[in-house]
């Protein structure tokens, strides 16, 4: 009803969403609508966007309670590639722990574990080409692991040591690394997005037969270099895989914050014409088999896909967040859709290319290979020793191609002033 003078007399209202549970709350996901195994089929990868509109409203799923693999989206791997996709994932948590304890003994200032969401990215680097680029955010370190990338190289960078490629710029756990098709991670939310949309285009520009594949979280969907991204992507069917880490919190905002209340991540792709696809993101099978439909689909120049991988952040946000003070402590172990590495491991038993004793036995390997590698990096610096000596003329170094004319003039006045000081 509108009054005499045609204002609403009706006040207006804001929603602001609010996460289901607190800490104290008893923590349910009874109603949480998961789809059985199987139960989604699989298109073909030249499908249009338009007959796609229904995948990013449900859920794919491979491996069921038991750990059998079943339905069209069963990738049908050997056993030794499987086995390759546990220990690529039991390594990066295992890499994940002795960092953590690192940043406690004060030896670097920062880090960010990924773990319970190592599937999104160990799986998907099986699925994708070696030399296809990676623009990952900072919970993707499984894809370098996946690629056999040196763990001291890693943790150089994250100690910011002599022997770290990034010469001590970056934030810790923000790696690079052009051999591994690794784009370097940039601390700004989504930038990787446009970077990884651009890098696909001008592969195709080239006649390139190399694709790109970018991550961010949910949160950063709000970016407006999401949306940038995601309108390059559609106009020019850029051969790009978009994911979205749905896993649940963006630091201490739930997912709804950015709008998980409203429709799936995934759904934003219907909006863009473009093919999207929702998977679970704990099923380490159904991650590769997303990943490896839609690299055939960009592959084949039909277009971009965005992939939301629904997980959880068992973890803190990072070691500098206490998740106690947002979220009941038992909401990670009441998330149903379990560990992926005990997933695969599951499967792997039930097939028989697996058992327990051979586990345990990988498990205190990779320990090992780990706690090596932190000694060899350790021996180069590290935070609380003499991480940071890194001489004062790299300040002008690996920024252009040919250093100009006044940055050389300031790098001379800079070496001869600290000649006559004697340093």
């Amino acid at each position: 009803m509108a009054d005499t003078a045609g204002r609403n007399t009706r006040p207006l209202a804001l929603h602001v969403p609010e996460p289901r549970f607190r800490p104290g709350d008893a923590v349910s996901f009874d109603d949480l609508d998961l789809p059985a195994a199987g139960a989604v089929g699989r298109p073909p990868v030249d499908a249009a966007p338009a007959a796609l509109r229904d995948y990013p409203y449900t859920l794919i799923r491979v491996l069921d309670p038991e750990g059998r693999a079943v339905g069209a989206w069963d990738p049908r791997l050997a056993p030794d590639r499987l086995v390759r996709m546990l220990r690529g994932m039991m390594l990066t948590r295992a890499y994940d722990d002795r960092m953590f304890r690192a940043q406690r003994q004060g030896k670097t200032s920062f880090y960010m574990k990924c773990t319970g969401e190592e599937a999104v990215a160990v799986a998907a680097a099986h699925a994708l080409h070696r030399d296809d680029m990676c623009f990952p955010s900072y919970r993707q370190q499984g894809l370098l692991i996946a690629r056999d990338w040196p763990l001291v190289d890693m943790m150089c960078q994250i100690y910011s040591n002599a022997g770290d490629r990034m010469k001590g710029r970056q934030l810790p756990v923000m790696y690079s690394s052009k051999e591994a098709g690794f784009f370097s991670i940039s601390g700004n939310l989504a930038t990787q997005y446009p970077q990884a949309v651009g890098w696909a285009m001008a592969s195709a520009a080239r006649g390139d037969t190399r694709i790109a594949a970018g991550w961010v979280g949910e949160g950063s969907t709000a970016e407006g270099d999401f949306h940038a991204a995601c309108i390059f992507a559609a106009v020019y069917r850029a051969p790009v895989i978009l994911n979205i880490v749905n896993n649940q919190w963006a630091i201490s905002s739930f997912s709804g914050i950015a709008g998980a209340e409203a429709t799936t991540f995934a759904a934003r792709a219907n909006g863009y014409g473009v093919a999207g696809l929702r998977v679970d993101g704990n099923d380490p099978l159904a991650v590769f088999a997303a990943t490896e439909w839609a690299a055939e689909r960009a592959r084949g120049n039909h277009g971009p896909t965005i992939i939301e991988h629904f997980t959880y952040r068992v973890e803190a946000h990072s070691t500098s967040d206490d998740p106690s003070a947002y979220r009941p402590a038992d909401e990670a172990r009441a998330f149903p859709l379990g560990d992926p590495i005990e997933r695969l491991k599951q499967h792997l038993i039930l097939i028989g290319a697996w058992d327990e004793a051979r586990h345990e036995a990988l498990r205190a390997e990779l320990v090992e290979q780990v706690r090596a590698a932190g000694r060899e990096a350790e021996a180069l610096g590290t935070l609380s020793g003499t991480a940071f000596n890194h001489g004062f003329e790299t300040i002008f170094e690996d920024v252009f191609a040919t250093m100009p004319p006044h940055l050389k003039e300031q790098s001379e006045q800079m070496a001869e002033e600290r000649r006559v000081a004697g340093v």
